[in-house]
């Protein structure tokens, strides 16, 4: 079996057994058993083991996640269109990912650091590099990323914690909380072309009085 598909499955082992047991309770034996494979086999793709593996398995999640955004996003042109269906998209793949319901229920709080603290920057670096190409035509240089990390902390904050006033996952909802913002924010701004110097015509004709004498 090549290495990349042993490492696939070795990562659908870890995720299974995650959420039948959780973070804390899942071993690397109960991994290995999983997956068919030996626990030598296993460290010998994963050397640090279960926090090696773990990440390994997050580094996956993200990836597939923001793969399935931009998919989603590929054909929208206008800059508040393409916020705010980034915003719902993102929103509405969250709640719909029964692995991170499960989690949520069963390791609330090792879930949540990776949503929050501890994963955070990973994420907005992970987002960063996948929709830094699409808003980096519509906005100042400088601005992308950090408009991509408010969109990553506002995403997750309102996932996690549901307002009554905004509903992200809405298209209409999400576009009249986002607009008043993306109005006030610097745009791209394209060098214009360089005009040709008019010439103006040469009049034979003197324009200047004569001093009187």
């Amino acid at each position: 079996m090549a290495v990349a598909d042993l490492e696939t499955r070795i990562l659908d082992a870890a995720k299974q057994r995650c959420e039948q047991w959780g973070f804390e309770k899942v071993t690397v034996d109960d991994i290995a058993a999983a997956a068919g494979i030996s626990r030598a086999t296993l460290y010998r793709l994963f050397p640090g083991g279960k926090d090696i593996l773990f990440e390994a398995l997050r580094v996956r999640e993200r990836s597939e996640f923001f793969d399935a955004l931009t998919a989603q996003v590929h054909d929208v042109d206008d800059l508040e269109d393409l916020v705010v269906r980034l915003v719902v998209t993102a929103t509405r793949e969250l709640r719909a990912d029964e692995h991170l319901a499960l989690m949520l229920a069963s390791e609330p709080g090792e879930t949540l650091v990776e949503l929050t603290a501890g994963g955070m920057p990973r994420i907005i670096e992970t987002a960063t590099d996948y929709l830094g190409p699409l808003l980096k035509p519509h906005l100042a240089p400088e601005v992308a990323p950090i408009v991509i990390e408010l969109l990553v902390r506002l995403t997750l904050s309102y996932f996690l914690a549901p307002s009554v006033h905004v509903d992200f996952g809405d298209p209409a909802s999400a576009r009249a909380f986002l607009r008043p913002g993306l109005s006030l924010l610097p745009t791209s701004t394209l060098p214009t072309a360089t005009l040709p110097t008019a010439t103006l015509p040469t009049s034979t004709t003197s324009t200047t009085r004569p001093e009187p004498t």
